[in-house]
């Protein structure tokens, strides 16, 4: 589901802050409804292989760029240190923001974050690492889940077609991030060039019904946002960490009935959440609306003990954090930064629609009257 252009009074950065109020209360005051995102899959079984889906595409302009949260390799069964191959490709190309403004966005595989890559502790990963001729710069990978020279991105240095071969081992488990690490790295990552890899331990990681894949950074133009048209990198901008959005999955309000669809999950289920901090310069206060982060691991860093029952948890810019929701109450659980004018005026929500009966002795509306 695609929103219509943005159009009047989108001029002026009046215009556009007024817009950007009237978006929010619709998104957050709707109901969800049928979403064009496909329902979550419960995790089961177990694979190793990483690819990504290439996104629809319309005369030349990608339309969404958006990750699905759910295209999530499922939890790793296998006892054994295996070899996982992992094919990733540097993507330059147009997509929408958000209806009819348009960015040059940088990225791995076409979709940002860049894909989900799930190994176990103790795996070796044997990275191909392509930058294909068409692109205009020079790209590559830093791995925070490796042990090595910039994390590999001396070894995946390439210039427009190049291929690079990387092989390094996961020798400790948790979350980690993946971004771009050429010269102006920063312009990179703000264009969408980041990732996470998740070392699941030995042990493997507690049963969950679904698991969703997140990643937030800003987007510096040189337009106001919802102006509609061709929005450019603005550099100045960036060095002063102005962002014009800031968003979920490379769209303003994308994971919203909306745009792309709510994410979908049953009353009386659990979801791990990985949420990861592309930046490159701002800290995310990551909050649900509605509910509280039953567990978190800081950091991503699994190998300790959770905290429990975590209203708002600040993730800085390059790094991730696990968490989990249970879902008691049907309800739409809005995911923000609690750096609220993000979510107001740049675009920083996505929804997570619990189907299911309501539960009265938890939760009752009991209406209103006149004073």
């Amino acid at each position: 589901m695609v929103a219509k252009a943005t159009s009047g009074g989108a001029g002026t950065q009046e215009g556009v802050h007024a817009i950007g109020r009237r978006r929010f209360l619709q998104y957050t005051t709707t109901a969800m409804g049928a979403a064009s995102l496909a329902g979550l899959t419960p995790t089961a079984g177990a694979g190793t292989i990483i690819g990504a889906r290439r996104s629809a595409q319309t005369s030349g302009i990608l339309k969404r760029v958006a990750a699905d949260p759910t295209h999530i390799p499922p939890p790793i069964t296998r006892r054994r240190p295996a070899v996982v191959p992992v094919v990733l490709e540097a993507r330059e190309i147009i997509a929408e923001i958000e209806p009819g403004v348009l960015f040059r966005f940088m990225t791995y595989n076409g979709q940002v974050p860049g894909p989900f890559i799930r190994v176990r502790e103790g795996d070796t990963i044997d990275l191909t690492f392509r930058n294909p001729k068409t692109n205009t710069e020079a790209h590559n990978v830093d791995f925070h889940a490796a042990m090595g020279p910039g994390g590999g991105a001396l070894a995946t240095w390439t210039e427009p077609g190049e291929e690079a071969r990387l092989r390094f081992r996961a020798t400790y488990p948790g979350a980690f991030i993946y971004h771009c690490a050429v010269s102006n790295m920063d312009m990179h990552i703000s264009s969408g060039m980041f990732g996470m890899i998740l070392v699941e331990p030995k042990a493997g990681l507690p049963r969950v019904d679904y698991e969703l894949y997140l990643g937030q950074n800003e987007i510096y133009t040189d337009k106001p946002a919802g102006l509609p048209g061709q929005h450019h990198f603005a550099i100045g901008a960036m060095v002063r960490e102005q962002p014009t959005y800031v968003v979920i999955n490379g769209a303003a309000h994308g994971l919203t009935a909306q745009r792309y669809g709510a994410m979908q999950v049953r009353t009386g289920s659990t979801a791990r959440i990985y949420f990861v901090v592309g930046g490159p310069n701002l800290s995310c206060s990551f909050h649900a609306i509605g509910n509280v982060w039953r567990e978190l691991w800081p950091e991503g860093a699994m190998a300790n003990k959770p905290l429990h029952f975590v209203q708002t948890y600040p993730v800085p810019p390059g790094s991730p954090t696990v968490a989990t929701l249970h879902f008691p109450v049907a309800a739409d659980i809005k995911l923000v930064d609690h750096a609220l004018t993000r979510v107001v005026h740049q675009g920083c929500l996505a929804v997570i629609h619990a189907e299911g009966r309501g539960n009265p002795e938890l939760f009752q509306a009991r209406g209103k009257r006149p004073l």
